[in-house]
């Protein structure tokens, strides 16, 4: 099975801060993705670590974050990826941790499901089937300095069917 996008609907996120570590193109593996650094990340205590130092915010049931942010620089822009989980603002990130700040949003979600790797790099059809919803069309980086969406990796993405199949979340903040 190819990915397929079987739900889409807008969320209202409070006030966040993304806890986490930040990546740039720099660290993008061969096939230009950042698989290497998810395993990493799992395979280690890193978000035990998160969760043991505070509460994640509830808005997106204590999941894992992988955010793609784009800040002006010129033509090019400059690209960060971030793994890690949203909490409450103004919580402190511990020892050797980063953190951004994202201020309230309405923010497109779409269901993605398949399996891996065909359930990622599926934002453009994400963009197009939230458009066809009605929503606004995605932020630009005017608004909040920078252009973002996330996956959310969920307990839908934890619990794959009978044939392998799991649901990953590309979320999209909207213009406000």
């Amino acid at each position: 099975m190819s990915a397929e996008i079987i739900k889409t609907y807008k969320e209202s996120h409070p006030n966040l801060r993304l806890i986490g570590k930040r990546y740039t193109n720099d660290d993008r593996n061969e096939f230009g993705m950042f698989s290497h650094k998810w395993g990493e990340h799992l395979s280690g205590d890193f978000f035990a670590k998160l969760k043991a130092h505070a509460t994640p915010d509830p808005t997106n049931g204590g999941a894992c974050i992988g955010m793609c942010g784009l800040k002006p620089n010129g033509d090019e822009g400059e690209f960060e990826y971030w793994i890690g989980m949203f909490f409450p603002e103004g919580t402190e990130p511990p020892e050797g941790f980063d953190y951004v700040d994202i201020p309230a949003s309405e923010v497109g979600v779409c269901w993605v499901k398949g399996t891996e790797p065909d359930i990622y790099m599926q934002s453009a059809q994400c963009y197009q089937a939230i458009a066809s919803e009605g929503m606004a069309a995605p932020q630009d980086m005017t608004e909040m300095g920078r252009w973002w969406e996330f996956e959310r990796y969920s307990e839908r993405f934890d619990a794959p069917d009978a044939d392998g199949n799991v649901i990953l979340d590309i979320c999209v903040y909207l213009k406000a």
